[in-house]
């Protein structure tokens, strides 16, 4: 029985499994928090594969992916980053949130994103030809991308690509129900609050609510902490700075709960 939670949206776990099998390198895409990484954990379970993890940023080097040479007392030893033990052993990569991570960085994964499914590493003199369970995964957000951030169409067209976005009502309540342990009621008005966050375009919200903050409010509600209170600092406070904007979805939190303070 699978120890992580993940509820599927579609057709997203038979790709994967057929991709593992192909060897063939998947990209993500989707909204902060929508369950891209729940999704990738899920996977390597029911893979029965590891899975390395890299949040990638600005200052994330080659060095960091593949590895480097370190000192002790015994001298000079090469260690394996996270992409090259992958490669080795066997296991998922992934790549969270790629397009932060410098574009001569990335350029790395092209020789294991193609038919070549090979790892050069110039400071050791070393090609890995990848193990048969080597599997790359990458993931970013959309609303992210501009100018200056973005994959390079060389790198992106290596990859067969998978779109995500945050659950359905129903099957978004279920997700807080099962994560939170809160009934299906409660669930179902902090669903319905989200919901219209999220349709609101004339704000200060740059961000959109993610499932994740929906579940830490719940938690928060389900041990006991004052439901508006939950709501305020999990889900409001998380969004945006802006005074006028808190204002507006305290609010909306309030209408949504008037008539739970009218019963108690």
């Amino acid at each position: 029985m699978s120890e992580i939670y993940y509820l599927e949206q579609g057709n997203e776990v038979e790709l994967f499994t057929h991709a593992a099998k192909l060897n063939l390198p998947i990209l993500i895409k989707g909204p902060t928090g929508c369950g891209k990484t729940r999704f990738i954990e899920y996977m390597g379970e029911q893979l029965n594969r590891k899975v390395y993890t890299v949040v990638c940023h600005d200052d994330l080097s080659t060095a960091d992916l593949v590895g480097r040479h370190l000192i002790d007392e015994n001298g000079t030893y090469w260690q394996d980053g996270p992409l090259t033990k992958a490669v080795r052993e066997g296991g998922i990569c992934y790549l969270d949130e790629v397009i932060e991570a410098r574009k001569d960085t990335t350029v790395v994964l092209h020789s294991l994103a193609d038919y070549r499914r090979v790892l050069p590493l110039d400071k050791t003199g070393e090609e890995i030809a990848a193990h048969k369970d080597f599997m790359l995964v990458v993931s970013y957000n959309p609303g992210y991308q501009s100018m200056l951030k973005g994959m390079k169409p060389s790198t992106k067209q290596r990859f067969i690509a998978l779109s995500f976005n945050y659950p359905k009502l129903q099957e978004e309540q279920e997700i807080v129900v099962k994560e939170s342990g809160i009934d299906k009621e409660m669930a179902s008005k902090l669903v319905h609050i989200v919901q219209e966050i999220r349709r609101l375009k004339e704000s200060e919200i740059h961000d959109d609510v993610s499932t994740r903050l929906l579940v830490y409010a719940a938690k928060l509600i389900k041990e006991g902490f004052p439901v508006k209170q939950a709501c305020k600092h999990a889900i409001v406070e998380s969004l945006t700075d802006d005074e006028e904007t808190i204002t507006v979805l305290d609010k909306l939190v309030e209408l949504h709960f008037e008539e739970e303070e009218t019963k108690n």
